[in-house]
């Protein structure tokens, strides 16, 4: 009985395991390995002349087998995991190169087979300023410009270069994520470039936890129905490679260099793409934009500091200065108060040193308060060999200060070539010699480039065309009055228009931006930067409404 016993207990245990395997089977289906695996691709601009592509060095696979549920690329620098079989990938060592790609086919069950090819592809893209603004030659961190308005935003992805690169549908304000635990993590993120050797590096470090997009859920291990800070892991160092960005966006518009972070790297805020175009970029300052992994329509745009975010809930600090310590608002008719203003006239040094075209006066004709507003007019006659005339008004001797926010009302002229300014000078500058003195442009407009504002900091290591600049866009520079502001401290130099953060500078104790300076306001003609002048230009004037300094 007891054997008959111990044999039954045998069966029922074998009845259950078949069972068991019966009920894996409906589970999984038949666990055939993936079969008759093919794969193909493009090399990107391949043609008679360019057999080995365009130089761009990106190559789309696209991969095939029966029984496969996903497909894995490996590459010599990252692995990529897709659903669909289709992959683009961009080799960036430069010259003619011949790549080892493995391709495995996932089938269900975990069953795999694979194959492997080789494709050989010209890569000749290189910024190799861009490695060195992203590391500072060695490794820099990067974090969150929060405390700018738009530092999160997103806009749309189109063929209207009026728009599409800028976050249009939605921008966040200054640190509008740091209020909730839900979004917080944002601002904890620390982005870290190296530079090894030849190859750009990266790592991010979220602190344990990822802000997610909503609709990448599935990435984030969990249904999300909104934004939601989760927990996540960043580690390992990717691999970046640099490439021609080939967006939509118009060329004044954008620096036109791509980053492709390996094994689905991210900057932060994880929107399902490795890949981000570098709008702007300068030492302290980077501008991205992006095109999430589930909406080609849109372009997501995050702006990132060498400064650590960090809210100043108290206004009346030197973050903002608030104490009125002199000002112009340009009530009296006639000339500009002598007390304040003096005027540089003539051409300078081979046309200020800059190829201007215009002769500085102290005419009325030229400058003049007026209506309640300082008028600077660039006229076209000839005066002392030059075909144009302007005014140059300065507070030289009369004013200096250091740190402090000025704000300046303006109005700005119109026409190709014209070139208004509202700038600082170090005080210094007869004894340290430009751009040893430092030079500070909180606004620069070229009427070639309408509405497109440039704010600019030359000094040594960083001046003329090498200089620290950001731009931003607004609309009726010309036909409606607007604030130009700096706030300068001893750790940080910000500009903004219309109370809107654009570019940001972190001061440091070897910086000439440590010593008095003082004001400068111009309209030049044409140069180096105001370009060509355009011949039906007659005249056209740049009005100040106010200007004034706090501390």
């Amino acid at each position: 009985m007891k054997k008959l016993f111990k044999h039954f207990g045998l069966f029922l245990m074998l009845a259950l395991f078949v069972a068991g395997c019966q009920e894996d089977d409906k589970t999984f289906g038949s666990l055939d390995a993936p079969s008759n695996i093919k794969v193909t691709y493009e090399i990107m601009g391949k043609s008679a002349e360019n057999p080995y592509g365009d130089g761009s060095g990106a190559v789309k696979f696209t991969a095939t087998a029966d029984n496969a549920v996903s497909f894995k690329y490996i590459f010599i620098d990252e692995t990529k995991v897709t659903s669909g079989g289709i992959y683009t990938k961009r080799f960036n060592k430069n010259g003619i190169n011949t790549y080892t790609v493995s391709v495995v086919a996932n089938g269900k069950g975990g069953v795999t087979s694979n194959t492997s090819l080789e494709v050989t592809v010209f890569s000749n893209f290189s910024d190799p300023e861009a490695i060195d603004l992203l590391t500072n030659g060695a490794s820099k961190t990067w974090y969150w410009a929060a405390a700018e308005p738009g530092h999160l935003g997103v806009g749309p992805n189109n063929s209207d270069t009026g728009a599409n690169y800028l976050p249009g549908f939605y921008a966040a304000a200054p640190f509008e994520k740091a209020g909730s635990p839900d979004s917080s993590c944002l601002y904890e993120n620390e982005l870290t470039f190296t530079k090894d050797g030849e190859v750009l590096k990266y790592a991010l470090d979220n602190h344990g936890k990822t802000f997610f997009n909503a609709g990448f859920g599935e990435a984030a291990g969990q249904a999300l129905t909104g934004d939601l800070c989760v927990t996540y892991n960043t580690a390992g160092l990717k691999t970046v490679a640099l490439g021609p960005s080939g967006s939509l966006v118009a060329p004044e518009h954008t620096r036109g260099t791509s980053m492709t972070f390996s094994d689905n790297g991210f900057m932060g805020y994880y929107i399902g793409t490795s890949t981000y175009e570098i709008i702007s970029l300068t030492e302290n300052r980077m501008v991205v934009r992006a095109i999430p992994g589930n909406d080609p329509s849109l372009a997501w745009y995050h702006t990132f500091s060498t400064q650590p975010p960090v809210q100043n809930p108290n206004p009346g600090t030197p973050e903002d200065f608030t104490n009125l310590v002199w000002s112009d608002e340009f009530e009296t008719p006639g000339a500009p108060d002598p007390a304040y203003w003096s005027y540089n006239t003539g051409t300078g040094d081979n046309g200020w040193g800059n190829n201007e075209a215009q002769y500085y006066t102290n005419s009325a004709t030229n400058v003049k308060v007026e209506g309640g507003v300082l008028k600077l007019t660039a006229k076209k006659e000839i005066l002392n060999g030059s075909q144009y005339t302007s005014a140059r008004i300065v507070t030289d001797a009369k004013f200096s200060f250091k740190y402090g926010k000025i704000v300046v009302r303006a109005k700005l002229p119109t026409g190709g070539g014209t070139w208004p300014a509202i700038w600082m000078l170090g005080q210094n500058y007869s004894t340290a010699i430009w751009p040893a003195c430092g030079e500070i442009d909180m606004m620069e407009h070229k009427g070639n480039e309408p509405n497109v504002i440039h704010g600019t900091l030359h000094y040594p290591g960083h001046s003329g065309g090498n200089a620290d600049t950001a731009t931003t866009t607004i609309t009726n520079a010309s036909s409606e009055f607007h604030l130009y502001k700096i706030i300068w401290s001893a750790t940080a130099i910000k500009f903004y228009v219309d109370d809107t953060l654009y570019h940001s500078y972190a001061n440091t104790a070897s910086s000439p931006y440590n010593n008095p300076f003082f004001i400068v306001l111009n309209v030049a003609m044409g140069g180096t930067f105001g370009g060509t002048i355009d011949p039906a230009f007659t005249q056209s004037t740049m009005e100040v409404d106010y200007v004034k300094v706090y501390q």
